[in-house]
This record gives structure tokens, sequence and C-alpha cells, in this order.
């Protein structure tokens, strides 16, 4: 049995698709891992709507009951916000063991990418991606999301990786599998809550046509995906000093709790969280906003280029 017998795509889904029409992918550990509800539904709902009023029809992926779900909505996508505390979190390693159980899990970054590729779905927004996590080379801690990255022809709309993680080490690890990191209108890495992580992208792009371009191409040459760095909005940043002051007290209550693999990212935003009073969650959820807004567009643009060399083609 192929793993395209496991999916579950909505009617609505399904048809954009093999019209050729915009969809972005969207993940769902933020909502079932990332806040409680209803505020994890009431933000699943607002990122659907800015991808839907800039063109491009939204795809929230889950794993539910055993399928992989491609546009969960309406009642599924309630259920699935509602029955966030006993829902499961699905890295790559997971998958096959939590198809077996039936259940939810919201999906990584990882799984995402996976599960959109199958759909057919090329672009994806996230928050930020996972990457080695800071004191790896005593841990070997090192997101999944970097290896799907390199191997699975999704484009990844984030801001940066998140800042808990040793940045410059995780750039060393993309540039290693051959992942190009593109900034959108920037030269600088941006590091998920600040605007600037004090690194450089591979190459600075403006437009999302160019982008989209880009995607295509990576795919014609048969390469990985593509890492779409899209810095948090000025208005919404946290100081990268201020900021890195908590993520340090974090980790540091992280140590001495003992908490480590899975379980380390969730304890680290939980707890920044705490430190900055809430000022992180704002920040998160504006920059998830603005990162379904800029790949709605590329969406977009990838679409009507697509339609342009078809009709080419046929001429």
């Amino acid at each position: 049995m192929s793993a395209k017998a496991y999916l579950s795509i909505t009617a609505d889904i399904k048809k954009a698709l093999a019209e050729g029409k915009p969809v972005v992918a969207l993940e769902s550990t933020i909502i079932t891992h990332g806040m409680p509800y209803p505020q994890n539904l009431e933000m699943a709902n607002a990122v659907e709507a800015v991808v839907r009023n800039n063109g491009a029809i939204p795809a929230t992926i889950a794993i539910m009951d055993g399928r992989f779900a491609v546009g969960v909505s309406g009642e599924d996508l309630e259920r699935l916000a509602e029955e966030s505390g006993s829902a499961a979190k699905a890295s790559r390693r997971d998958v096959a063991s939590l198809i077996v159980k039936g259940g939810l899990a919201g999906t990584t970054v990882a799984t995402t990418m996976q599960i959109a590729a199958l759909a057919g779905i090329r672009v994806f927004a996230t928050g930020g991606i996972g990457g080695v996590h800071r004191g790896a080379e005593e841990t070997f801690d090192i997101s999944a999301d970097l290896e799907e990255l390199a191997r699975t022809q999704v484009a990844v709309v984030c801001a940066g990786a998140k800042s808990i993680l040793d940045i410059a080490k995780t750039l060393e690890v993309l540039e290693t599998k051959g992942v190009p990191v593109i900034g959108y209108g920037t030269d600088a890495f941006p590091a998920f809550w600040a605007r600037e992580s004090g690194h450089k992208v591979d190459h600075r792009f403006d437009t999302v046509e160019e982008i989209a371009r880009i995607v295509s191409l990576q795919a014609d040459l048969g390469l990985g995906g593509v890492l779409v760095a899209n810095p948090i909005p000025e208005a919404d940043a946290l100081p990268a000093d201020a900021i890195e002051k908590r993520i340090g007290e974090a980790i540091a209550d992280a140590e001495a709790r003992g908490v480590s693999r899975k379980d380390l990212t969730p304890f680290l935003l939980q707890r920044i969280f705490e430190l900055t009073q809430g000022q992180s969650l704002t920040a998160n959820i504006a920059l998830v906003e603005n990162n379904a807004r800029v790949a709605a567009r590329i969406a977009v643009a990838l679409s009507a280029m697509t339609s342009a060399q078809s009709a080419v083609r046929r001429a």
C-alpha cells in the first residue's frame, strides 16, 4: 500500500490542487502544543483567514484517526484545538506508530512537509524551523526538520530558526545538506522573535515572483526544499538582547529540571512565555500571520507561473 492511501484531503483542497490553484500548508503543533484552548483555535482561524485574504487556500495538516488529514477545518479543527492536551506531537519517526494507534497528533515542520509533498502542496508557512540545539556537541540534539528540508521539495516560509537554538550550527547543517536559505527582503537571517540573528542568508530576493521561480527550478533540478526566511514585522519584534537573556534563563531552568529531547522545545517556549509575561506569544502569533501572508503570495505567484508555462506548452 502506498503512503497516499493514508491521505484524507478535503474536497475543496483536492479540487484546488487539481486545477492548479494556490494552496498553502499549515502545521498543527502550534495548535496542539503552542497555546491553550480556545486561543489556539482563534489563532488557527486567524492564520487561515490571512492565507485566504492573500489569494490562496489554507490547508491545515494533522494526523487524525490514523489518517494524514489535509485541510483540517470546521468541527475537525475545533476538535483538534479542544483536545490539544491529549494530542501527540508527530515528528517523522512517530508517523507510522501514530497511524497505527489512531487518535490525534499535531504535525511538526518535518512531518507537515512530508504530508504536504505527498498531497502535492508546494508551499508551507510555519513560525520557525527546528534546528541544532545549544549544546548539541554533547547531546546531539538536532531537529528532523533539517533532514526533511534536504530531501522534500516544499518551500518553507518561516521567521528563521527558533531563537532557543544554536543558529550558527543550524545554518552550517543546512549548508552541508544543500538547503538554500533565501532571505525575503532581507540579507540577515532572522531569529524568530528578533529580526536579526547576526548571521546572513545565502541569497536575498525582494519579490515573491523571484522566489516562486526558485521553488519551481529547485524542483526541476531534482533538489530538495527551499527555506524562505521572512523576518517578524518590526513593530512586533522583541529586542534581541532582552530575549537572549530570557532564553538563557529558560535553558538553565530546563537543565535544572532534567528536561531534554522532544520535551525541550515546548518547555523552553512555555518558560519564555512566562518570563516575558506573554510578549513572546504575541510576537509568535504576529510572525506566523506574517509568514502565512508571504507564503500565500508565493503560492499565488507559483500558480500563475505554472499556468503560464502550461499555456505555452499547449500553444
